[in-house]
């Protein structure tokens, strides 16, 4: 029996995760064989059973993996951006422009909706605990108005989540992102202390 080092495991997960994306994200979860994924990856059905189970559990391991880095990228554009209102605007807007970038459309929002029922639970506690922080900070600066911000953050995840699957479920799909946009704006605004 072989032993492998644990860098070689490493890169073989890796690869494995990495050639499921691109496959994945060309031809969907339905219409990719193991047997396809795992000889694009140089690998054998044994190593993808190790690491991950089977398919669906490399859907949900490529789904965690790109969900860390939109999350990444949402904390940057915070981050970055002028002042606290305009980087909660801005990551709540990137974060819809998302659903048409053609991995995220396919893995993120239409296979592992269809596959695994969608996000994971802790996904989603992720994603309401840190825009709970973002909101209770715009609360102390007077620019939110004051509401349960667990119950604020809760409300606009689901609003973003579904208006991000609307927007990748459609053919029109730029249009939908526009309308969807001009919505999001509204929701946005009514959330301002009024002067």
């Amino acid at each position: 029996m072989v032993r492998r080092t644990r860098a070689e495991m490493e890169e073989t997960r890796a690869t494995l995760l990495a050639t499921a994306r691109r496959v994945f994200r060309e031809r969907g979860y339905a219409d990719t064989s193991m047997d396809d994924l795992t000889a694009q990856a140089g690998l054998t059905r044994g190593a993808l059973y190790h690491h991950f189970g089977d398919k669906k559990g490399l859907l949900a391991a490529a789904v965690e993996q790109i969900d860390s880095e939109m999350d990444l990228r949402l904390q940057t554009i915070s981050d970055n951006a002028e002042d606290a209102w305009e980087g909660f605007r801005s990551r709540c807007s990137a974060y819809l422009k998302m659903a048409l970038e053609p991995e995220i459309q396919r893995i993120v929002l239409r296979d592992a909706r269809a596959v695994l029922g969608g996000a994971s639970p802790e996904s989603q506690r992720h994603c309401i605990e840190s825009m709970q922080r973002l909101i209770e900070n715009l609360m102390q600066q007077d620019v939110v108005a004051e509401a349960d911000p667990q119950a604020l953050a809760s409300l606009i995840y689901g609003s973003l989540a579904e208006a991000a699957l609307w927007v990748a479920d459609g053919e029109d799909g730029d249009a939908r992102l526009e309308r969807g946009m001009a919505a999001l704006n509204l929701l946005l605004r009514g959330l301002l202390v009024k002067p």
